[in-house]
């Protein structure tokens, strides 16, 4: 029996898969930043030691992923405006990964239940559901990617602007937030770049699948 409302849902979930599994990369793969310390030259940069940097970064990203820890810098000091943003960030991090979870989740089950042909998921003009969850997520990167291309810093403070409303936190002053000297513009651009170079690689795949497969059934 095809289902209209699980194929949307099943298209839906594998949009937010895509999406939720792009970004969690650059967050849970932490050698993404070791690799960058001394490319960025953050020693000479920051007056931080190579242990200092990493133990502050290591320290922000468990509270930032882990549910239940108590915020820390590390060594560094900080201030109450930073510790705030960092609270709003945390919340985006963990909806970031219950999204994964549950996206995840959705998606193997509609998969089982597809396959055993207890469900019938709806293919449109001969693609998969997936392959219209690919086209949806790619809608995201090439628009920010746009964006970054023309100017990185109003795309910067864009993303800001959207994820925090109404509040100016997120503008960190070194001598009271030094771990700002940690995080540069240019790793946040990295950031963008590995998130965008996998979404277009996750979505390529499934978008070159499906038009394979296609062309090979009308033979």
């Amino acid at each position: 029996m095809k289902n209209k409302v699980l194929t949307i849902l099943y298209i839906i979930s594998v949009a937010v898969l895509i999406l939720t599994v792009s970004i969690g990369l650059p967050i849970y793969i932490r050698p993404f930043y070791y690799l960058q310390i001394k490319a960025l030259g953050l020693e000479e940069y920051s007056g931080y030691t190579l242990s200092q940097i990493i133990t502050a970064y290591d320290s922000v990203l468990n509270y930032l992923t882990l549910p239940f820890t108590k915020f820390s810098v590390g060594e560094l000091p900080y201030s109450n405006d930073g510790y705030l943003h960092f609270k709003d960030c945390k919340a985006l991090f963990m909806l970031n990964f219950y999204g994964l979870v549950i996206s995840l989740a959705v998606t193997v089950l509609l998969s089982t239940l597809n396959k055993k042909v207890k469900i019938s998921l709806i293919t449109f003009k001969g693609f998969t559901p997936a392959f219209y969850s690919a086209i949806i997520a790619l809608i995201i990167p090439l628009t920010l990617g746009t964006i970054a291309v023309i100017n990185f810093n109003v795309a910067f403070t864009l993303f800001h602007t959207i994820l925090f409303p109404g509040k100016t936190n997120w503008y960190f002053n070194p001598c009271y937030d030094p771990i700002i000297l940690l995080l540069p513009e240019e790793f946040f651009m990295a950031c963008g770049i590995f998130i965008a170079v996998s979404m277009l690689t996750i979505c390529g795949t499934i978008i070159a699948r499906n038009i394979v497969k296609k062309a090979r059934e009308k033979k």
